[in-house]
């Protein structure tokens, strides 16, 4: 294996299978600069029915994710694969950044359990100290769409995965800001041109405005990234 591996452990893989065979990550998985397994815990399950939740002590809506075929399922993994580093996506964890994602990338083994229905036996995260991580301040059915957003986010900075180094070194997030305006052919579109410095041919005035555009953007739409930025001209 060349790159970090990611043990994804699901009740859906079928779901996941065709993204992770798509686009630039399934480009990049193809050549081998990371790894992705996808885990079905169902299979630890110790019943007939296959059943991996039951309705929560202390009644309320829903299911809730046993211990017993998570917690077996990932000590199986750990004792052929070796120890990764333990990620539970549920709501209420950390906020997954672009730090986290660089993170990510450098790390050998992660695991990444999706959770469903209302959330995970609490005992699940002492037994094996799960880190919980959340991508938002919403809810979905289960962690299958987080975990995805986490090793393609991951994918990203490693090394060769994408066609020109410099995509991730100026995405969104690197240093905190949000990214300056794009544009491309044609020149004009319904009356709307692009802007006269992006065809100067004058980089040092296309870096400034580039720059300045990204910091007058974050300042706009994210204003609680902005401190970290350098404020627009004519700010303070």
């Amino acid at each position: 294996m060349q790159g970090p591996l990611f043990t994804i452990l699901t009740l859906f893989p079928e779901v996941l299978e065709p993204y992770l065979q798509s686009g630039v990550l399934g480009t990049a998985i193809e050549k081998g600069l990371l790894e992705v397994r996808l885990v079905d815990f169902r299979d630890w399950a110790r019943d007939r029915h296959r059943t991996v939740d039951d309705r929560p002590f202390g009644g309320g809506p829903g299911m809730v994710l046993k211990p017993e075929p998570i917690v077996e399922c990932v000590e199986w993994i750990e004792e052929r694969y070796g120890a990764h580093r333990k990620v539970a996506l549920c709501p209420s964890g950390r906020r997954f950044d672009q730090e986290l994602a660089a993170a990510f990338a450098a790390t050998d083994r992660t695991l990444l359990l999706c959770g469903r229905y209302e959330g995970f036996d609490e005992r699940i995260f002492a037994e094996l100290e799960l880190e919980p991580l959340s991508i938002g301040d919403f809810v979905l059915a289960g962690g299958e769409l987080p975990a995805l957003c986490v090793v393609e986010a991951a994918m990203r900075l490693i090394p060769g995965a994408l066609g020109d180094e410099r995509s991730a070194a100026m995405d969104s997030f690197q240093g905190r800001g949000l990214d300056h305006p794009h544009f491309t052919r044609p020149r004009v579109f319904r009356e709307r041109e692009v802007p006269p410095v992006l065809l100067s041919g004058d980089h040092a005035a296309i870096d400034a405005w580039r720059s300045e555009q990204a910091s007058k953007r974050t300042h706009e739409r994210r204003p609680d990234l902005a401190p970290r930025t350098k404020p627009p001209a004519g700010e303070h």
